[in-house]
């Protein structure tokens, strides 16, 4: 399995494209007027507390009130507001709790009217940002996620992650951490840390400790509500999370950002800081790297995939509806039960895949085909479990059913990724020449006015229909341009440009207007 991080930036977006093998799996974008990111930690006030819904409305600063309900209060609630008021008054200034007298933990299935009261400041973190006319979901029971670690503020606990299986790695790991931690902080352990020494663990447990001190620093002159903790840099928190041996290639088209990434590698994995590369060739790096071809191909609502077999992804108010065709893939196996199940093990593998790549949450139904073998149906399951085992985002899989029916229940934290692939068909305009023709007329006239001007070389971007159309058969239509000007244009095919779209370009790069 070979993995790579492909990164391109613009002024005020950066796009970041996981590869496996490859393919497309994961489109994550950082805006900069993002302010409510899953992991920021805010200062801020409870606006009202609503004992029927058993949750608290927070004023954060968005639109909306954020939520709050009991059951992310978390268990240590009461020292948390005793420490922020302490801390805003300037009466405890050691922020590292080992002098700190903790209070009672809140009873598990109480009442949110005795916990928090309305004009109460408090610190939250964004768990959901905000999706459709919701405002952010919140938690009070902070996390700071590190490479190896998470430290978890006022709790004792000490957690292992689930994935490390070696039951002595994992007491290993516990008896290591706990020497190290701090009185008043838990830590849970990642998966990644498996095989690491104590020094490794050590620097990690103290960055996130000054980033703590730092965030509680700034509590005392804040205003509320405003942002005391935000999460790192996408690039980084990418890194943090997914970086393993399996990468084999992290490329960014941004200068100054690449330093970050190459920095930060350095820092996590240095024998791997040779893989990150400087993209400067004149081709953008998603078009290098064929990612705008596969979000144009993967985003409709139809999702062509090998043998014939295709897929459509329906959206509706309550769920999300998955159904598997074959396609012309029927008439290809000696019976229906050998069809539907290679149809369905295709099927599994690019949902699993579009799940992670539209970030789609909620509630999941997949129409696989009709099988009738019990074995088959099992073997779907656990190709399906598989191929979405290293799916960050929480998600529980039901077993097919008996009319094929699969259901999927997945974390949704972010806004669903929805790219718009369709566009309008240019041939329907009123005329009757073609739209190649059309475009290959307005390109000629903006050529007679570009040679005119005497550029010494010049490039032509356009759709990969239209660059075809003018490079194919002899003479071609570029042919004809060098015979009748003396001058040679390159032709570079963009995927990501529509049907009627193209853009010449000076020897420099820069666009001739």
């Amino acid at each position: 399995m070979d993995k790579e991080l492909i990164i391109r930036s613009s002024s005020d977006v950066v796009d970041f494209a996981l590869l496996k093998d490859g393919k497309l799996i994961e489109l994550h974008k950082e805006e900069e007027d993002n302010n409510f990111a899953v992991g920021d930690v805010f200062i801020a006030k409870i606006r009202k507390v609503v004992p029927g819904l058993n949750a608290a409305f927070v004023n954060v600063g968005y639109e909306k009130d954020a939520f709050l309900h009991y059951h992310d209060l978390g268990p240590q609630v009461p020292s948390l507001l005793k420490f922020i008021k302490r801390v805003s008054t300037g009466k405890h200034t050691d922020f590292l709790l080992k002098n700190f007298q903790f209070e009672k933990d809140i009873d598990k299935n109480g009442s949110i009217a005795n916990a928090l009261k309305a004009n109460q400041s408090i610190l939250v973190q964004i768990v959901k940002e905000p999706i459709s006319t919701k405002g952010p979901r919140l938690s009070s029971e902070l996390s700071i996620a590190g490479r190896y670690i998470v430290l978890v503020p006022f709790s004792d606990r000490i957690s292992i992650s689930q994935k490390i299986e070696s039951k002595e790695e994992k007491d290993r790991l516990k008896r290591l951490v706990k020497s190290i931690t701090p009185k008043g902080f838990g830590v849970i352990v990642r998966t990644v840390a498996e095989g690491k020494l104590v020094a490794e663990l050590d620097s990690d447990l103290q960055n996130l400790l000054n980033r703590w001190t730092a965030m509680c620093k700034k509590i005392n002159k804040a205003h509320h509500p405003s942002k005391v903790l935000g999460e790192m840099n996408k690039a980084s928190s990418i890194l943090r999370d997914i970086f393993n041996d399996s990468f084999s290639n992290i490329v960014v088209d941004d200068e100054a950002l690449y330093g970050q990434v190459k920095d930060y590698v350095h820092q996590i994995a240095p024998k791997k800081e040779s893989i990150v590369k400087h993209h400067q060739n004149g081709v953008p790096v998603f078009e290098k790297y064929g990612i705008e071809r596969q979000i144009k191909t993967s985003f409709g609502r139809t999702v062509s995939m090998a043998k014939g077999a295709y897929i459509v992804i329906e959206h509706t108010e309550a769920l999300h509806v998955i159904d598997v065709n074959s396609g012309n893939r029927s008439n290809k196996e000696k019976n229906q039960e050998d069809t539907a199940l290679e149809v369905n093990m295709i099927s599994a593998s690019e949902i699993a895949r579009q799940l992670r790549l539209r970030d789609m949450g909620g509630i999941i139904v997949i129409d696989f085909i009709d099988m009738s073998n019990a074995e088959n149906r099992k073997k779907l399951f656990n190709h399906l479990r598989d191929e979405m085992s290293d799916d960050k985002a929480k998600h529980k899989i039901l077993p097919p059913s008996k009319f094929g029916l699969v259901q999927i229940t997945r974390q949704r934290v972010r806004p669903e990724r929805n790219i718009e692939t369709k566009e309008e068909n240019p041939n329907v305009s009123g005329d009757e020449i073609e739209a190649p023709i059309k475009v290959v007329n307005r390109i000629n006239q903006d050529l007679e006015r570009i040679f005119k001007k005497d550029y010494k070389k010049v490039t032509l971007n356009t759709h990969p229909f239209i660059a075809a159309f003018l490079t194919k058969g002899f003479p071609s239509v570029r042919s004809k341009w060098f015979m009748e000007h003396k001058k040679w244009v390159k032709i570079q095919p963009r995927d990501a440009y529509t049907y009627l779209e193209y853009h010449f370009l000076d020897k420099d790069g820069n666009e001739i207007k």
